[in-house]
């Protein structure tokens, strides 16, 4: 099939890459020129596992197309997907403008039937604008050219984005006609042969669906970190607490496990987005405001332990970092708790040595000569006073631990997501504290 991906973010280009590798031929868009012609040359923007070696080999296979005009490509595909940034406004709304400039270009240019499939997260309703967009250009034009609109939410975690979208536990897509049904019937047999299951529903269902699973999967860490924080005061471990309720089949094991708040380009808007949806049609989502207050507070939970622990005498004082994206296996900094860290600890007059093993540039990007970057997790705790660890890469489950005690001036390490055993880190010489535990 001939296909038309507009958005290169994470959403897009692993989309349109993943597309490709199933044999379709793929025209991924893009108004950043500078982009486009880094993809031209094989040059991946984001880090996501496998995604260079994706888009690289598709590319060489003649599958897989980079281009900056949609209207060039308008007369040759048959599903266009929208895959556009939707960031929050100021009152927590999804920003629709790129959404709706692409119905705009789709609208003013088409000369024959496409199904316009919108895969970035929006909120319900939106399909409905996208397609009184595109009759609006069509009027302006004055022609009647047939088309569909639809949704298909992405349900990838970066980190493992291509292996989610080469094998997802479901695919859900929102349709309101038997010709987009088969269509993207069409476009998902393939993946029929691995056995999961696309789930077609009608189109505000499947905008619905996508914010109702990150909202339960975001209370379901606050809730554990609610749990954390209280298992601390009465002396519990969180980690028995949490293995308790896990073996539950009601509740199952997955995002349970407590932290330092969570983060990233999706969790924090859909939440937001989605309590804002609720507003405009005159209803409090009362826990997934609580959702939000409990996250905002989680991520300064690394800052008030180093706090309490020198008494709230912190200038001078060097502190290094142990991750800067909000989560291992990539290089967003979104929202990260890094940052909410970073932004006290420098407010408070310390020095911060930090080292990530993809977001430097990003870091870089964002806090500018504010902070120093180390060469390695080594490197950041020359001269420190204490270490936190906010983010759980591989590279600092097993570090050499004597080789950090004799590079480090203070004795202190914070472990925001509960990587290291106690025991073996008080018996080393540390002073230890992680997220509910004793």
């Amino acid at each position: 099939m001939n296909i038309a991906v507009v958005g290169t973010g994470y959403v897009g280009l692993v989309s349109g890459a993943c597309f490709a590798e199933m044999g379709n031929n793929v025209t991924c868009v893009d108004v950043d020129e500078r982009k486009i012609e880094n993809l031209k040359r094989g040059v991946i923007p984001i880090y996501e596992r496998e995604l260079d070696i994706l888009v690289r080999n598709n590319q060489t296979a003649g599958r897989l197309h980079f281009t900056t005009r949609l209207r060039d490509c308008l007369n040759d595909v048959e599903l266009i997907f929208s895959a556009v940034g939707t960031p929050p406004d100021e009152d927590g709304s999804a920003d629709l403008s790129y959404v709706l400039e692409v119905a705009r270009e789709v609208g003013a240019h088409m000369t024959k039937y496409v199904v316009v499939i919108t895969k970035s997260t929006v909120p319900v309703g939106t399909a409905e604008k996208v397609r009184q967009t595109i009759l609006e250009e069509q009027r302006k034009r004055g022609v009647s050219i047939p088309f569909d609109v639809a949704s298909n939410p992405e349900f990838l975690k970066e980190g493992t984005a291509v292996k989610d979208f080469m094998s997802p536990d479901r695919v859900v897509v929102g349709v309101d006609s038997e010709r987009s049904k088969e269509l993207l019937s069409r476009l998902y047999h393939p993946f029929l042969l691995n056995n999961f299951r696309v789930i077609f529903t009608d189109i505000p269902s499947a905008e619905m669906i996508k914010y109702a699973a990150n909202a339960m999967l975001a209370t379901r860490i606050s809730f554990m970190n609610d749990i954390a924080n209280l298992c601390e005061l009465v002396g519990a471990d969180v980690n028995m607490v949490r293995k308790g309720i896990g073996t539950d089949t009601r509740i199952g094991s997955k995002f349970l496990y407590p932290g330092c708040g969570y983060g990233g380009s999706c969790f924090p808007k859909d939440v937001k987005a989605l309590v804002h949806t609720a507003e405009e049609n005159g209803y409090d989502m009362r826990v997934l405001k609580a959702v939000e207050e409990v996250n905002k507070e989680q991520k300064t939970v690394l800052f008030r332990k180093l706090n309490a622990y020198y008494g709230g005498q912190l200038s001078g004082k060097t502190i290094a970092i142990w991750g800067l994206a909000f989560k291992a296996e990539t290089d967003d900094m979104r929202e990260a708790t890094s940052l909410v860290t970073i932004d006290l600890l420098l407010k408070a007059g310390c020095q911060v040595r930090a080292f990530d093993p993809q977001a430097m540039n990003e870091g870089r990007r964002r806090l500018g000569e504010t902070i120093y970057f180390a060469t390695d997790i080594y490197d950041a705790v020359e001269g420190a006073d204490a270490l936190l660890v906010p983010t759980e890469w591989m590279q600092f489950r097993m570090p050499d631990w004597r080789k950090v005690k004799e590079r480090m001036k203070g004795s202190l390490v914070i472990d925001g997501r509960n990587i290291y055993m106690p025991e073996e880190m008080h018996r080393m010489g540390f002073d230890y504290t992680s997220i509910g535990r004793p």
